[in-house]
């Protein structure tokens, strides 16, 4: 039995003011949307989502609580995307010459990641937007392609 019910009552009362929080927040989110099931749905996963954002951070320390800070991995090493895979080719200065997609694919293949050129073209172009690269139309033979360089 708890020996100190004040306690435990304002911790109920924290509890429940976050609920409350989190509730009209996902209201006013949905607020402008039209009755009906994606209303209900979309309020559900938003109100999911406010109340288990507290919790976050305490899942990723508990994930790696082995590792000192000195040993992490970065964020650039550690990840394993198409976008991080294209950026480590910049990074190895494969972009000093204009390069096609059909090229961008080679060189992604010989490193063991085989893509095809259309789940390529939506990272590139994403890298493209953030200036990471450039493109520039060029003829090759008879046809028009992008070529893909660093700034």
């Amino acid at each position: 039995m708890n020996k100190n019910p004040t306690k435990n009552a304002g911790t109920m009362s924290v509890e429940i003011e976050t609920l409350i929080a989190a509730r009209k927040t996902a209201e006013s989110a949905v607020a402008e949307m039209g009755e009906g099931p994606l209303k209900v749905a979309a309020f559900e996963t938003i109100l999911r989502k406010l109340l288990d954002a507290p919790s976050q951070p305490d899942r990723l320390t508990e994930r790696r609580p082995s590792q000192s800070s000195g040993d992490r991995r970065t964020a650039k090493s550690s990840a394993s995307g198409t976008t991080s895979r294209i950026t480590g080719l910049v990074e190895e200065g494969y972009f000093g010459q204009q390069r096609s997609l059909a090229e961008i694919q080679g060189a992604l293949a010989e490193r063991g990641w085989h893509y095809d050129q259309n789940f390529l073209s939506t990272p590139v172009t994403r890298l493209v937007r953030r200036r990471v690269l450039r493109r520039t139309q060029a003829s090759e033979g008879t046809k028009k392609v992008w070529k893909y360089s660093v700034y």
